[in-house]
């Protein structure tokens, strides 16, 4: 059936009329940025863990999370067992050694988060309005490094409990827990903007996933041959410089300084002290700069 025309014939042209279709304003709540860029950080923060999507998405970030978990829960296990006094492996050290599970984790998830607007060419629908270039950024670098510290702190929490289970001492433990945390909130902000930047820069999901995975698996295995190199060949100063041009190894660098841990660098030889400032601000330049990174390429990517 026709609309009925509502415009009277004298005003419409010759042959033409305008029907009333049904539109009607918005008369709702205007919530807003705020309740825009809360949406979109627990939108993707559920995502990284499959929430809300297919039964598919979720095996891979719940299996690499229950993989991260799980040696804790053992070594956990064995303390009560065995009433031990101590835990095998310190609170600052456990990201370190499970640093594979991680990074396979973000490989899986930051391109997730962000290849699939830039493919299908939604990123501008976001920018209409009311959220802005950095609105978006913001909301996907602290969703990313939430899912990270989730995934990196669970097990510190299950040491932490376990310990307090087998007696341990509560002042040690608290204090070696705390020193845990501080280390894989650096490690969850450091990880999660090189992850997306990596990922920003292609549409292509399995591009990113390759790439992040390059970036962070190739430094690493350069960085400890040649720190294993130069600490045969007797420079045993230059080991802990060395440390400086991988991910893993910065943070390595610097729990190992400031927050009471031990190195994984050959011979277990940590920074010093005025080494380990270092690393602590080329950490906190490299998060700065890859968060600016993104603010870039989203400039772009909005038009």
């Amino acid at each position: 059936m026709s609309p009925e025309p509502m415009t009277p014939a004298s005003t419409a042209p010759p042959g033409a009329s305008i029907h009333n279709i049904g539109y009607r304003h918005y008369d709702g709540p205007r919530l807003g940025r705020a309740y825009a860029r809360r949406s979109l950080f627990s939108q993707s923060l559920r995502g990284a863990y499959g929430l809300g999507r297919s039964a598919k998405s979720k095996v891979l970030p719940m299996l690499l999370f229950a993989v991260m978990c799980l040696p804790a829960a053992i070594m956990v296990a064995v303390a009560v067992f065995t009433k031990a006094h101590s835990l095998p492996v310190g609170y600052t050290r456990y990201a370190i050694y499970l640093q594979a599970v991680i990074g396979l984790y973000l490989a899986a998830q930051a391109p997730q988060s962000v290849s699939r607007d830039l493919r299908f060419k939604t990123v501008p629908l976001y920018f209409s309005r009311p959220i802005e270039r950095g609105d978006y950024v913001a909301s996907k670098f602290a969703a990313m490094a939430s899912a990270l510290f989730v995934l990196t702190a669970a097990p510190l929490l299950v040491l932490y409990v376990g310990a307090l289970l087998a007696k341990m001492d509560f002042l040690d433990q608290t204090k070696g827990f705390a020193q845990g945390l501080v280390s894989v909130v650096l490690l969850s902000l450091l990880f999660a903007g090189i992850g997306l930047v990596v990922s920003a820069l292609t549409p292509r999901r399995g591009f990113g996933v390759a790439a992040v995975i390059a970036v962070l698996t190739i430094p690493y295995g350069a960085v400890s041959a040649v720190q294993n190199i130069a600490f045969v060949q007797g420079s045993e100063s230059a080991v802990g410089w060395l440390g400086l041009f991988s991910p893993i190894t910065l943070i390595d660098g610097v729990q190992s300084t400031f927050l009471g841990g031990s190195s994984s660098f050959p011979n277990g030889l940590a920074p010093s002290t005025g080494a380990g400032f270092v690393y602590l601000l080329v950490t906190l330049i490299a998060i700065a700069g890859c968060y600016a990174l993104l603010m870039r390429r989203y400039r772009k990517a909005g038009l």
